[in-house]
């Protein structure tokens, strides 16, 4: 290929910068040209693209966000919007796409790549729900963040005698919490994988109690919701002043890890080399601290399983 194209798509993760600027060196060391498409699929329709130098990604790698942009893109799910997104590859020249993103991106490359626009998916998401990889970029950062605030959060609680519900980001998956949960001490941990009752974690606090206990933390996935209702009924069950609080888009934010800015790079320069032997349809991911890579159609029909024995240390140390 002499022309690829880079994108980041779905929601930002700290590292995505520091995977555009592996693909875009990778890339023109291998004597190709590089365009930047911005704002995801939608720039893809809408024709936002850019030329890319080395110089164009200096001074990237250590900042969060990303600098392309990012959007969701209904308009792609539609077939008039792929085939102007199509038109567009054309007129710029460009001969494959490197996908950074999650889920819903892979979805957008494997259609892209069915239509003769070979594509890349590295994944790129702060929730680590990937069924084909073991680790996403942005992921480190994101419980780093999630635990400064949680810790500071304590701080107070400690002071106040209180109790704190921290609702932290995983809509659909709770592995951010799990792990967020174990490293801040959290009485009880709650994600969508495993069904906890309020009452469960209510009876956890009581029996705390009894051993001295008088500030607590509980860790909600984003996907159990309602942390404020649940802050009214632990404090009328419990008499402990309990507060509520939603960490939200911090998470997302903030310079990358060590960890995250590595595995990008990793995963930026993988990806560059497939569609360098013409390979495309195919996702990239780490699996045993390895990089490895599948069929897209392969990748979104895996499924990852969730670590009951991470939650099962969680719930045995927090008493």
């Amino acid at each position: 290929m002499k022309t690829i194209a880079v994108l980041t798509s779905g929601g930002d993760a700290p590292g995505m910068n520091a995977a555009v600027r592996a693909v875009v060196r990778t890339a023109i060391s291998l004597g190709m040209t590089v365009k930047g498409v911005r704002r995801g699929y939608n720039g893809l329709i809408e024709g936002d693209i850019v030329d890319l130098d080395v110089r164009s990604v200096s001074d990237i790698i250590h900042r969060g966000g990303t600098v392309l942009y990012t959007a969701r893109s209904p308009k792609f799910k539609t077939e008039e919007g792929m085939q102007q997104a199509i038109e567009n590859c054309k007129k710029h020249g460009i001969e494959g796409i490197v996908v950074i993103g999650g889920d819903g991106s892979y979805r957008g490359a494997r259609d892209l790549s069915l239509r003769g626009i070979p594509c890349v998916g590295v994944p790129g998401t702060i929730d680590n729900d990937i069924s084909s990889t073991e680790y996403t970029i942005g992921f480190d950062t994101a419980m780093n963040t999630a635990m400064e605030m949680v810790d500071k959060i304590r701080d107070t609680a400690q002071s106040h005698d209180r109790c704190s519900v921290v609702e932290v980001m995983g809509r659909r998956a709770g592995y951010l919490a799990l792990q967020c949960g174990i490293a801040v001490g959290a009485t009880a941990i709650m994600v969508p994988e495993i069904e906890t009752k309020l009452s469960d974690v209510i009876t956890k606090i009581q029996d705390t109690q009894k051993t001295g206990k008088k500030h607590f933390i509980i860790v909600v996935a984003e996907g159990i919701g309602g942390v404020e209702q649940m802050a009214k009924e632990i404090e009328e069950a419990t008499g402990i002043e309990t507060r509520a609080t939603i960490l939200g888009h911090v998470q997302r934010g903030g310079n990358p890890t060590v960890r995250d800015r590595v595995a990008a790079t990793q995963l930026g320069y993988a990806a560059v080399k497939l569609l360098s032997k013409g390979i495309g349809n195919r996702v990239v991911g780490i699996k045993k601290d390895e990089i490895v890579d599948y069929d897209i159609y392969e990748a979104l029909n895996m499924k990852k399983p969730f670590d009951d024995d991470m939650y099962e240390v969680a719930h045995t140390t927090s008493i």
